[in-house]
C-alpha cells in the first residue's frame, strides 16, 4: 500500500490504488454544455476544451452550466485511511472521462457580470394538474420613456419624510411651470422620475418649508431649501420588454426600481411606509399586544418580473407599533404598576430609558403646539430636583418653576423622571405628564412571549379571509384611479392571477422490517408511528435525569421516564428502563453544578460516560435552556433532550413519539427513509455516492450592532439514504451573509499552508461515514435575498471548489446550488374554496402543489413548492431558486427530490414547509447562539447573540477576523444531529 505526501501538510495518509479509486474518480457523467470561458469560480485556471452540447427534450442547450469536469489522478484525502469498497447497493458506472493535463476544464468568472444563472431546463410533468390562484396582479407594460433625475437638497434633509415634503411642495408650486404639468415620482432620497422629459436638463429651485420640529424655545421657524434636478438617464423599456419575454438574461433593475416607486408614490402620502409595506391604524383597528404596544395591519407591495409580464405582489402584513398613549400611562404599562403614587426603582428608569430611546413624543402642554421632540435619554433625578442654568450668568431655574411661569403648567408627578430630549451637551428637560408618544413608529426591538402570541392571532388569517382582504386592499387602492399610475401608463389588474399547478405525489417511506407496518405512504402530509419501528433505532444504555422543575416531584419524574423509555422500546429503540443514577433535584441557577454532578456520579458507575441526559424544565426557564446546552455540547460532551413541565404532568403519547424520535437522531440513527432511495431509484442521487448540504445565516436582532452572525451548515451522511445529517456552527462578521468558514487555510509552523473549513470537514466525515467520496454535491443555501444572489454564488462556490480541490487535486464534483426562500410573500390559494377535494383541513392548498409558470422567473430556473399541510393560517409555500446547475436536473427532477426529502425531516411525522438540509441548518445556528461564555451574554444583549466560532471541532485564532471564537463542539456531539 503506497505512501505519499500532501504538498501542503507533513501529515501521512494511506491510500489504496484499486477499483476504489475508479469508483470515485472515473464515473459517467452526464455532458455539459460550453459557456463561451464562463462558469462557476474555482481555484484552478480556466482550460478550454469543447464538449458537445447535451440534447434533451425538456432541456434546451444551457448557456451557463458549468462545463464537465475531468476526474481522474491521485488521490491524497486527508483522513483516508484505509477506505474499504462500498457495499452498497447501487452500483456506478464506469468509464473514463477525457481530460487535458491539470483535470480541470472550467473557466470562472472574474465578477458577477459574467456570470449567469441556471436557465430553465423545461417545464415539470409529474403530480395531478390543477388550477391554484396567486397573489399577484397583471400589470401592464407603459410604453412611455422613463426619465431619471438626481435631486440634491441643501441644507442635506436625513429624513425621508422631510424629502417628501420638500418634493410635494416643490410640484405644488411647480408643476404647472417649470415642470411643464408632469407629476414626478419621487424615492425620497436623491432620485426623481418622469413618464417623459422635463422641460430642463439642470435647474435650481428654492422651497420654503415650516419647520415642525423646531428646538423648545421660539416660534416655528420657516425653513428655506434649494433643491437642483439634474437629468441622469432614460429607462429602457424596450430592454425590459425584451427581459420579461425571456430573451435578455439580465433584469434591467433601473426600470423595475421606477415603477416599483411609481406605484409606491400615493400609498406612501396615504400610510406609514415601513420597507416595502404600508401600514395604518384605518385599515384595521389596531390590537393591543400589551406593555404599550399594539398591532398595525398593512399590505405589502412589490413589483415583480414574472412569465406572465409585470406582476404586482400584493400581501398582508402586520407589525407591532408604539402605542400613541400619553407617556406616564405609556410607563405604567410598560411595567406594569402604578408609577403615580410610588418611586422609581434603578431597574425601572433602566427599563424605561431603554423603551423610550429613539422614540418621538410631542408636547401637549402648548395648546394646539404639538411640537415634537426624539427622546435621547432620562434624568437620573426626579423633577422636582432639577435644575437648569437660564441666562449667560449662570442663574438657575427649577424645571417645575420655568414650566409654571412659562406655560402655566403645573407639573403634578414632581417624583417623575423628566425625558431628556435632543443631544448629551445641550440637552432639554421634558416632563412625562407633558409628553404623548407620536403616531406610527414601528417597535424594532424583541417582542416577548405573549406579545408574539398576541401578533400571531392577528396575523394568522385563514386562506379564504387573506385572498378577500387581498382583493380588497387592491380595490382601496383603486391603481386605476391613482394620478401617478396614470402619468406612467401602468394598469393594474384587480383580478388574482390563476395558474397552472401541480401536485406531486407523496414518497413512500421505509420503516424497520420487525414492525407491523414496514412501509407507509402518507396521507395529505401527515402519518403516524404507530406499528412502526425506526429504520436504524439506537440503543440508550447509560442515561440519566436531572429534574430543574421544583412543581415536579420524583415520583412524578420517574414516571415520566418510564413512559418515555417504554416509548423509545416500542418506537425501536434498545432503551435501558432504568437511569444509572437516581433522578436528580437541582435549582435552575445552579445549572452547571448539577450538570458537572451527574456527568461525574454517572462516570463512577462501571466508569463509563452518559450517552444521554434527560431534563426536566420549568415552562418558563429564562436562560436555563440555552446554558444546558451549550455546558453539555461545547463543555461535557453530552448528549441532552429537554422537557418542559406541562408534558410531564400531561403525558400525550403524541408527545412522547414525537421525543422518541429526536432522541433517535441525536443518537445517530434513522428514524425513516425514502423507499426509492433503498431502492435506488432516486434520480441523480442514486447512481453516484451524493452528499446534500444545507446551509444558513442567522443574524443578530435589530438593535443589535456588535453581535456576530451564526452561520450553520449541514451535509447528509448516509447514502443512497440521504437522511442522516452531520453539522457545524461558525461565528462571523456582524450581519455578513457570505458564510466566511466554508473554506480556509491558515500557516501552520511545523504543517505549513494547511486547508480547513466546514465543507472540507463535512467531506471527509463523509468519506469515513459511507466509505466513498461525494461525486456530486447538492447544496440548499437558506435565507439569502435576491439582491445577493450573484455575490453568494460567486462566493460560495468558490469555497466549495478550493474545499475538493484541497482534498485531491483533481477532485471536482458537479454542483447544483438552490437558494430557498422563505421570507416572500406570494401565497397560493385553492381555486375554488368550497371544493374539499382540492384543499387540507386548514383551507390550504394540498402538500405537494408545485408552481414553475407564469408567477415564477420569466427564465431562470424557480419553482415554489408547498410541501407541507398547513395546520393554522395561510400556508408560505417555499421558493427555490437554482443558481447553478452541473447536474443537469429536469425540472421533475429537483421538484421530486425536494418535495420527498420534505418526508425525511426527523422531528416529526409530518412533511414540513422546507427542505430538511436548509431547515436543520437554520436550527444549528439558532443553537449556536447559546454558545456563549456567561460574561459575554452580560456585555451583550439577552438574545443570546455572542461571539466567536464553534466549527465543528476547530478553533480560530483570537482576533483573526475581530469575531471571537465560539467553544468548539465536542467531537461525539458534532458527528450527530445534536441541533434536533
Amino acid at each position: 500500500m503506497p505512501i505519499r505526501q500532501m504538498k501542503e501538510s507533513s501529515e501521512q495518509h494511506l491510500v489504496i490504488k484499486s477499483h476504489l479509486q475508479n469508483t470515485m474518480n472515473t464515473v459517467q457523467r452526464p455532458p455539459k454544455t460550453a459557456q463561451n470561458g464562463k462558469g462557476p469560480p474555482q481555484a484552478h485556471e480556466p482550460h478550454n476544451n469543447t464538449k458537445q452540447p447535451h440534447n434533451q427534450a425538456t432541456s434546451p442547450p444551457s448557456k451557463n452550466r458549468g462545463r464537465r469536469r475531468g476526474r481522474g489522478g491521485k488521490k491524497s484525502d486527508q483522513l483516508d485511511v484505509c477506505m474499504r469498497p462500498s457495499s452498497r447497493p447501487c452500483t456506478v458506472a464506469h468509464k473514463p472521462v477525457n481530460q487535458d493535463s491539470c483535470g480541470m476544464e472550467m473557466g470562472f468568472p472574474t465578477s458577477s457580470k459574467s456570470l449567469n444563472f441556471a436557465p430553465r431546463p423545461g417545464y415539470g410533468q409529474v403530480g395531478t394538474k390543477c388550477i391554484v390562484k396567486a397573489n399577484h396582479f397583471f400589470a401592464q407594460l407603459p410604453d412611455k420613456d422613463l426619465n431619471q433625475y438626481d435631486v440634491t437638497i441643501t441644507p442635506e434633509v436625513a429624513s425621508r419624510t422631510v424629502n417628501r415634503a420638500i418634493i410635494a411642495e416643490l410640484v405644488r408650486l411647480y408643476k404647472e411651470s417649470d415642470l411643464g404639468t408632469r407629476l414626478p415620482a419621487y424615492d425620497g432620497r436623491k432620485s426623481l422620475y418622469t413618464a417623459g422629459e422635463l422641460p430642463f436638463a439642470w435647474k435650481e429651485f428654492v422651497v420654503k418649508l415650516v419647520d415642525e420640529e423646531d428646538g423648545i424655545n421660539g416660534p416655528k421657524r420657516e425653513r428655506e431649501y434649494k433643491v437642483v434636478i439634474k437629468f441622469v438617464a432614460r429607462a429602457n423599456m424596450h430592454h425590459l420588454g425584451q427581459f420579461l419575454a425571456g430573451k435578455r438574461a439580465d433584469a434591467p433593475q433601473e426600470a423595475l426600481q421606477i415603477l416599483d416607486i411609481v406605484l409606491r408614490e400615493l400609498s406612501s402620502k396615504r400610510y406609514c411606509p415601513i420597507g416595502r409595506s404600508f401600514f395604518s391604524p384605518d385599515i384595521r383597528a389596531p390590537q393591543r399586544l400589551g406593555d404599550g404596544l399594539e398591532s398595525w395591519c398593512g399590505f405589502y407591495q412589490s413589483i415583480r418580473p414574472t412569465q406572465m409580464g409585470l406582476s404586482l405582489n400584493i400581501d398582508m402584513a402586520s407589525a407591532a407599533f408604539i402605542e400613541p398613549l400619553p407617556v406616564i400611562e405609556f410607563v405604567a404599562q410598560l411595567l406594569g404598576k402604578d408609577v403615580l403614587s410610588r418611586p422609581l426603582s434603578d431597574s425601572d428608569r433602566v427599563k424605561i430609558k431603554k423603551a423610550l430611546r429613539g422614540v418621538k413624543v410631542e408636547v401637549t402642554h402648548r395648546g394646539n403646539v404639538r411640537r415634537k421632540y426624539r427622546v435621547s435619554g432620562l434624568t437620573s433625578q426626579p423633577t422636582r430636583e432639577l435644575v437648569f442654568p437660564v441666562d449667560d450668568n449662570s442663574t438657575m431655574k427649577s424645571v417645575v418653576e420655568y414650566f409654571q411661569e412659562m406655560y402655566s403648567f403645573t407639573i403634578q408627578h414632581t417624583h417623575l423622571p423628566c425625558l431628556q430630549v435632543g443631544n448629551q451637551k445641550k440637552a432639554n428637560y421634558l416632563p412625562m405628564e407633558a409628553c404623548k408618544i407620536v403616531e406610527g413608529q414601528r417597535y424594532t426591538k424583541r417582542l416577548n412571549e405573549r406579545q408574539i402570541t398576541a401578533l400571531l392571532k392577528v396575523t394568522c388569517q385563514r386562506p379564504r379571509d387573506r385572498e378577500n382582504d387581498i382583493l380588497q386592499t387592491v380595490q382601496h387602492n383603486a391603481y386605476d384611479q391613482d394620478p401617478y399610475a396614470k402619468e406612467f401608463g401602468i394598469k393594474i389588474s384587480e383580478k388574482l392571477a390563476s395558474v397552472e399547478a401541480r401536485i406531486l405525489p407523496a414518497p413512500w417511506l421505509k420503516y424497520h422490517e420487525t414492525g407491523k407496518e414496514k412501509d407507509c405512504l402518507p396521507q395529505v402530509g401527515q402519518w403516524n408511528m404507530m406499528n412502526k419501528k425506526m429504520i436504524n433505532g439506537m440503543t440508550v444504555s447509560r442515561w440519566a435525569c436531572i429534574n430543574f422543575s421544583r412543581s415536579v416531584q420524583e415520583s412524578v419524574a420517574r414516571g415520566f421516564c418510564n413512559e418515555l423509555a417504554q416509548m423509545c422500546q416500542v418506537s425501536g429503540m434498545e432503551f435501558n428502563p432504568e437511569p444509572v443514577i437516581p433522578i436528580y433535584s437541582a435549582r435552575p441557577e445552579q445549572v452547571e453544578k448539577a450538570l458537572k454532578h451527574v456527568y461525574h456520579a454517572s462516570m463512577k458507575t462501571k466508569g463509563k460516560e452518559l450517552e444521554l441526559l434527560l431534563a426536566i424544565l420549568p415552562d418558563n426557564n429564562g436562560s436555563l435552556y440555552g446554558d444546558l446546552k451549550r455546558i453539555c455540547e461545547t463543555d461535557l460532551g453530552l448528549i441532552s433532550q429537554c422537557c418542559l413541565t406541562k408534558h410531564v404532568f400531561k403525558i400525550s403519547k403524541q408527545y412522547l413519539a414525537n421525543v422518541a424520535l429526536k432522541i433517535n437522531v441525536k443518537m445517530g440513527g434513522r428514524n425513516t427513509v425514502l423507499l426509492d432511495a433503498i431502492s435506488c431509484r432516486i434520480p441523480l442521487v442514486s447512481d453516484i455516492p451524493t452528499i446534500i448540504f444545507g446551509a444558513d445565516v442567522t443574524h443578530p436582532e435589530n438593535g443589535e450592532d456588535s453581535s456576530p452572525s451564526i452561520a450553520a451548515v449541514v451535509a447528509s451522511q448516509d447514502w443512497p439514504e440521504v437522511t442522516k445529517y452531520a453539522g457545524l456552527v461558525c461565528a462571523q462578521a456582524h450581519r455578513q451573509e457570505l458564510i466566511q468558514d466554508l473554506y480556509k487555510t491558515w500557516h501552520d509552523p511545523v504543517r505549513g499552508t494547511v486547508s480547513g473549513g466546514m465543507i472540507r470537514d463535512l467531506l471527509i466525515s463523509f468519506r469515513k461515514a459511507t466509505g466513498q467520496k461525494p461525486l456530486r454535491i447538492i447544496f440548499y443555501r437558506d435565507g439569502v435575498s435576491e439582491g445577493q444572489f450573484y455575490q453568494v454564488l460567486l462566493y460560495e462556490l468558490d469555497a466549495i471548489r478550493k474545499a475538493c480541490a484541497s482534498l485531491e487535486p483533481n477532485y471536482q464534483p458537479l454542483v447544483t446550488f438552490i437558494v430557498v426562500q422563505k421570507r416572500h410573500h406570494t401565497r397560493l390559494f385553492a381555486n375554488n374554496h368550497r371544493d374539499r377535494s382540492s384543499t387540507d383541513k386548514s383551507g390550504n392548498i394540498l402538500p405537494g402543489t408545485v408552481v414553475d409558470s407564469k408567477i415564477c422567473h420569466p427564465s431562470e430556473f424557480d419553482f415554489y413548492l408547498c410541501s407541507h399541510a398547513g395546520i393554522q393560517g395561510t400556508s408560505r409555500p417555499a421558493h427555490y431558486h437554482v443558481l447553478w446547475d452541473e447536474n443537469n436536473f429536469t425540472a421533475d427532477g429537483i421538484q421530486s427530490l425536494t418535495n420527498n426529502l420534505c418526508y425525511t425531516y426527523a422531528r416529526c411525522t409530518r412533511s414540513v414547509s422546507v427542505v430538511p438540509p436548509a431547515y436543520y441548518a437554520h436550527l444549528a445556528a439558532f443553537r449556536a447562539r447559546f454558545y456563549l461564555e456567561p460574561e459575554m451574554q452580560d456585555n451583550n444583549s439577552s438574545t443570546g447573540a455572542g461571539s466567536g466560532q464553534a466549527k465543528g471541532g476547530g478553533t480560530k485564532a483570537a482576533g483573526e477576523s475581530g469575531v471571537r471564537p465560539l467553544p468548539a463542539l465536542k467531537e461525539n456531539v458534532k458527528r450527530v444531529m445534536f441541533y434536533c
